[in-house]
Order: structure tokens, then C-alpha cells, then sequence
């Protein structure tokens, strides 16, 4: 789990297909502090497991669904991306919850700045637009983010100096694809909506430990 707030940018020191994944070799510095063999670590917003660590990189590998359903296919040596370890018990949440799991792409449609700070306006597909409320939270290339502002087919998100300067939004062009994750919670309240009527109806007389499993909570 993560909170959505970047550490550190990093630099894709190398990609080599392996099969119909990747593995990635990344540079960094910040988060190789205290990092292990098997520690999670978020590459612009996708959960990956560190292997191969050193003091100044680490290696990842990505998987066929990953890659279909991330950016992280358009990666390439010198690439920037934002990086952050996992959350730890005594980690400050100055985020909101971030799982790691991409849910879909978005498209950065640009940015203007006013006078040192910036307004962001990502473009998102249908099936995320349930997730998406005004001063909700979303999670753009792994940063923990707040809609500013909505529109049918894209959001905007006022975005500060410091954010600007640690994180790769000021890397991107109008057009790039970036990494969309929705507050789990908002998932969450949507599945529980969708048993509800169910349950009402009868076909369940009580909602137990078996009936949540059946449903996918495990």
C-alpha cells in the first residue's frame, strides 16, 4: 500500500523483454534506503516487486497484464518516473490510500501554469467516470491527487511548486498516456450498493464471513 506522495524521480537505466513481460532496471537513490530483496515499490503508480537491489538501482520485473494495462510499456532507457516505497505502520498518510493497481489509462491533455502553480487536465475513459467526484481523490501516475474540477470525459487537478518540481508532470506532452488508479473506497461502496438489493430481496437471510467470500472479499 502507498499514499500517493513521490519520493524520488527515477531514470530507466535499461528494458529487456523477457517473454511477453519486461524487467526493468531503474536508478535511484532515496528509495533504496532501507529497501530489500521482494520490497514493493510504485513505478509512476504500479506496485512492483525490487529485485536485484543495490545502492544505487534496483530491478523489476512486469508482467503481460501489467503491461496491457499500464503505461509501463512505453518505458524506454532515460525514461523518468515517479517512484515511492511502501508505506510502513508509522507512516504519515499525507495521501489517500493507493494500492498500486492501475485501473486504467488516462491521456494528459495539458497544463497551465499560473504564476508557479499548475492546472492539469487528464482525460479518462468511460469506466472510470463512476469513481470520479469533485474534490474526490485519484491517483495520476502514482500521485495522490484532488479533482478540481469535472467534466463528461476528463478532470482537472490543481497541482503546487513541489509537486511540479518531484514528480514527472512536467515531463509529459499533450497526448501521452498516463496511469489511473480510482479510491479504492469509492470501489468498495460500489460493490456493496451492488449485493445490497440481494440481500433485501431475501436471497440471503444474513450477511456472513461465506457470503462475502462467495462475493470476492477474501
Amino acid at each position: 500500500m502507498f499514499t500517493g506522495i513521490i519520493e524520488e524521480l527515477g531514470r530507466v537505466r535499461s528494458v529487456e523483454t523477457r517473454g511477453e513481460g519486461v524487467r526493468l532496471c531503474i536508478e535511484a537513490h532515496t528509495v533504496m534506503k532501507g529497501t530489500q530483496e521482494g520490497d514493493s515499490i510504485a513505478v509512476n503508480g504500479v506496485c512492483l516487486t525490487a529485485i536485484d537491489v543495490r545502492a544505487d538501482s534496483f530491478s523489476a520485473d512486469g508482467s503481460r497484464e501489467t503491461l496491457q494495462r499500464s503505461t509501463l510499456n512505453h518505458l524506454r532507457a532515460g525514461s523518468v518516473v515517479n517512484l515511492e516505497r511502501a508505506v510502513t505502520p508509522t507512516t504519515r498518510l499525507g495521501g489517500h490510500i493507493v494500492q498500486g493497481h492501475v485501473d486504467a489509462r488516462g491521456r494528459f491533455l495539458g497544463a497551465t501554469e499560473h504564476g508557479g502553480s499548475w492546472t492539469i487536465r487528464i482525460a479518462f475513459p468511460p469506466e472510470m467516470a463512476r469513481y470520479l467526484v469533485f474534490k474526490g481523490s485519484v491517483a495520476v501516475e502514482g500521485i495522490s491527487l484532488t479533482i478540481a474540477g469535472l467534466a463528461e470525459d476528463y478532470f482537472e487537478i490543481a497541482v503546487i511548486p513541489k509537486t511540479w518540481d518531484v514528480t514527472n508532470f512536467s515531463h509529459l506532452k499533450s497526448g501521452d498516456e498516463v496511469n489511473l488508479e480510482a479510491d479504492i473506497i469509492a470501489k468498495y461502496v460500489e460493490r456493496i450498493l451492488t449485493i445490497a438489493p440481494e440481500i433485501r430481496a431475501g436471497n440471503q437471510t444474513s450477511l456472513t464471513i461465506e457470503k462475502l467470500a462467495e462475493l470476492g472479499y477474501k
